[in-house]
């Protein structure tokens, strides 16, 4: 597969604010929703910049994941960086005409090829119980399943309970 991951940049907001607009409905659908707010763009662009300037201390990587033309499949994050610890929890998301393409599974490992540099010893992940298909990349990528610890969601009119998965970075453990 032809995907690459690349640290979200200011000139990204326009392609990646057309991405979100494209998916909202399919996003809410699987994941809680972002508001209303954050689809007008004045408003997604101050969000962003904000992310940004988190990105620029250390504190969360946001990453844009792209085929060869440069098309926006999806978006990784890497956040709540404990830089002491060498923690961080990993989101992400692929666009709805990607999926099951494995494009969330190839992305995954690239960025886990990535974190010795950024001296990261564990990731944290988290989802809910219905997204079979995100357990899925997690395992396929060394995510270990651990207890849950009964957090819950609402969503769509149901309630959700959370999986959550840790992966240890063997070449730092």
């Amino acid at each position: 597969m032809d995907i690459s991951i690349k640290k979200l940049e200011e000139t990204d907001f326009e392609k990646l604010f057309e991405f979100e607009l494209e998916n909202r409905v399919y996003f809410e659908e699987i994941v809680p929703g972002r508001g209303e707010d954050y689809y007008h763009f004045d408003i997604f662009q101050k969000k962003n910049k904000i992310l940004l300037d988190e990105q620029s201390r250390g504190l969360s990587y946001f990453y844009l994941i792209t085929n060869k033309e440069g098309l926006i499949l999806g978006r990784m994050n890497l956040v709540d960086i404990d830089k002491s610890q060498g923690l961080g929890h990993i989101g992400y998301r692929v666009g709805q005409s990607q999926t099951g393409k494995g494009v969330a599974k190839e992305a995954l490992k690239l960025l886990l090829e990535t974190l010795t540099a950024l001296n990261i010893k564990w990731i944290m992940a988290k989802t809910t119980e219905n997204n079979v298909a995100s357990q899925k990349v997690l395992e396929k990528n060394g995510f270990e399943k651990m207890d849950s610890n009964g957090e819950e969601i609402e969503m769509n009119g149901q309630v959700f309970k959370f999986v959550n998965y840790k992966w240890t970075n063997k070449a730092l453990s």
